[in-house]
């Protein structure tokens, strides 16, 4: 490499998503594995253009910072779970890795929608970025919800630089009800040794029940908590985090996230044009189906 060129790691694979699929459960697990350096955040959103569910930024990625999310050895694995949709990243982490493997974890596309609306709306994250969510009408017909439901869609654009042998797309209900025949598989995929998972000092779920609005002492709390170098506070978060401790849900920090809001039928089905077609098209593209997902009218 020449001189005063970024140096980019290697990233052996991604964790893709969709949002609100169990990759928060995954990558905790799969951070158990000596061959695994799972990414630290978890979601670094630097590659891919989308950085959460509103952000979006097309600035050439920041190398620097990127490395310093790989701290450990093993295989590196970006969890940034918002790039399955980003219309760039498939072409970004082609050219940078052409070799990756792709882990694409994705739910039945109706709940996974509401799900990924209740937290939008519990945590604020839409009046914050100037939105309103709490008509679901409303929330589904902009694209930042949309775009993370309509799977065939965005992986087609994946398979137009990878082959369908680098992706593995797991159902999150399977990995919970065999999550370790799912992290066998995995494993298998990327090319590390099978390893015995200890479930139970798995904590993560990220659900949106857990979600809890951030107090104005929060948002203070955790704009001083970001201005720390990561060599001091990646050992803290990490230590916290295998025992399942979230400092940012104690009161002081966060007040109670409101009641799970759920859809009525007819708001279900206006789900279903988009929906149906979109998995027509991700079964043409990968083989990949579940009879339980198509929105029946």
């Amino acid at each position: 490499m020449e001189a005063g060129q970024p140096v980019v790691p290697e990233v052996g694979a991604f964790l893709l998503g969709a949002p609100k699929a169990g990759t928060t459960w995954l990558a905790d697990a799969l951070s158990q594995h000596p061959g695994i350096c799972v990414s630290n955040p978890k979601e670094p959103n630097i590659v891919a253009t989308h950085k959460g569910t509103f952000s979006r930024d097309d600035s050439p990625p920041n190398w620097k910072a990127y490395t310093g999310c790989f701290v450990e050895n093993g295989v590196r694995i970006d969890c940034s779970v918002h790039a399955l949709a980003c219309p760039i990243a498939p072409r970004r982490i082609s050219e940078t890795w052409p070799d990756a493997k792709l882990i694409i974890s994705l739910r039945e596309p109706v709940s996974r929608t509401v799900s990924h609306w209740n937290m939008a709306i519990s945590t604020e994250e839409d009046k914050e970025n100037n939105l309103d969510w709490n008509d679901f009408e409303v929330a589904w017909a902009d694209s930042h919800l949309q775009c993370d439901t309509l799977y065939g869609s965005s992986i087609s654009r994946w398979l137009e630089f990878f082959d369908l042998d680098s992706i593995l797309i797991i159902d999150a209900k399977r990995m919970r009800m065999e999550p370790l025949k799912v992290l066998k598989e995995i494993c298998e995929h990327i090319g590390v040794d099978d390893y015995s998972f200890n479930l139970d000092m798995v904590h993560n779920t990220n659900t949106a029940s857990d979600r809890r609005r951030p107090t104005l002492f929060g948002r203070l709390f955790r704009s001083l908590a970001n201005l720390l170098p990561n060599f001091v506070k990646r050992p803290i978060v990490k230590r916290l985090q295998r025992k399942g401790v979230d400092v940012y849900k104690i009161p002081v920090l966060s007040s109670k996230a409101p009641e799970k809001r759920e859809i009525t039928d007819a708001q279900r089905l206006i789900l279903a044009e988009k929906v149906n077609e979109d998995l027509l098209l991700l079964e043409k593209l990968t083989g990949f189906s579940n009879p339980d997902w198509p929105i029946q009218s």
